[in-house]
């Protein structure tokens, strides 16, 4: 029997960095369903060795939980990157599930991956658990996860790291819910997490943020005051620029930059020429800003995307129109920051 083709379409980049680009489309073969791909053979020469590693370590943790439910399907993996289906749910912190139901749902998919010998290994971030639209647990993004032949001591480390985890996010959420026995887990970190978070954490925190200059987001500074009456004062001289807005965001490198959204008909080229480059990183001519009904402009829409922030995003617009969904839409299709970076 043949082997099932998957043709990729891309529609939306949701994000990028120096390990991978993830994008979501849909099949040419079946244009209602919808997929992921996470794009590895554009990833710069010095960082292809670790993007292959982790990518390498999805596959097999995708292959192994394979059927499992509340996880995502793989499709496809070669030189382009990982295929795989969209996992349709809410991130936890915008779900907040406060129901038993979702966490013992979310118990059960541990211990169907702990059957298969797997452990995710990243769960401590709520943007990888969802809340599907039945009520369920889902989880993605594969790339720590580790497949265990045998499993010993370490496995059942990693798999009690991973129920912890996920009580840290019943403690944030709905800890009325704890159960003394859970209350116990929480106050008693493994050695091995101990260590981590002494020496393994302290390292990692210097290769990410000084060696490859990922963000930390720690705040946002005074630059949108600093500099803001001075962007504003420069655009309106233009005639044909009708409305600016700006937001701060997490520069790639650490710090943080100024994102100007302008609505206008000038070219992108011919905006940043009108701005010293230390003055906005970003600049995007946009035909027509989002605006509510008395004319003003939707600052929370333009935010999140300023802030890659597109499962907030969709959640925010879940119950707008169609004709402002189709406004964001347009922004989000140019959008110029495509860093999951956010500032705290």
């Amino acid at each position: 029997m043949a082997e099932p083709t998957y043709t990729f379409v891309p529609e939306t980049v949701l994000k990028r960095d120096v390990f991978s680009e993830t994008i979501v489309g849909h099949l040419a073969e079946d244009p209602a369903r919808k997929v992921v791909l996470r794009k590895l053979d554009e990833v710069p020469l010095w960082a292809r060795p670790l993007a292959r590693y982790l990518a390498k370590r999805e596959v097999n943790g995708l292959i192994a939980v394979a059927g499992v439910e509340g996880v995502p399907e793989m499709l496809r993996s070669d030189r382009v990157g990982i295929l795989r289906g969209w996992s349709e749910g809410t991130p936890l912190q915008l779900a907040k599930p406060t129901d038993a139901e979702w966490y013992r749902d979310a118990r059960r998919l541990l211990r169907d991956m702990r059957a298969r010998g797997v452990t995710h290994n990243d769960i401590a971030k709520p943007q990888n658990w969802l809340r599907t639209p039945d009520g369920r647990a889902a989880v993605i993004d594969f790339q720590l996860a580790k497949v265990y032949r045998r499993k010993g001591l370490l496995f059942r480390i990693a798999a009690r790291e991973d129920l912890r985890h996920l009580l840290k996010q019943k403690k944030r959420y709905a800890a009325k819910l704890l159960v003394p026995s859970e209350k116990k887990m929480l106050a008693t970190k493994s050695l091995p997490s101990r260590i981590w978070m002494a020496t393994g954490k302290r390292l990692y925190n210097f290769v990410t943020r000084r060696l490859m200059n990922w963000s930390d987001g720690e705040g946002t500074e005074d630059r949108i005051e600093r500099d803001g009456p001075k962007i504003r004062a420069m655009l309106s001289e233009q005639t044909d620029i009708r409305e600016v807005s700006m937001f701060p965001y997490a520069l790639p490198a650490r710090g943080v930059g100024i994102y100007v959204f302008v609505e206008t008909s000038q070219s992108g080229a011919a905006l940043r020429a009108l701005l010293p480059e230390d003055m906005a990183e970003l600049v995007q001519p946009v035909g027509a800003l989002p605006r509510h009904k008395d004319g003003s402009v939707r600052n929370d829409i333009l935010h999140l995307i300023a802030t890659n922030r597109l499962d907030d995003l969709e959640h925010l617009l879940g119950s707008e129109s169609e004709a402002l969904r189709d406004a964001a839409a347009k922004i989000v299709a140019s959008r110029l920051n495509l860093t999951d970076r956010v500032l705290r």
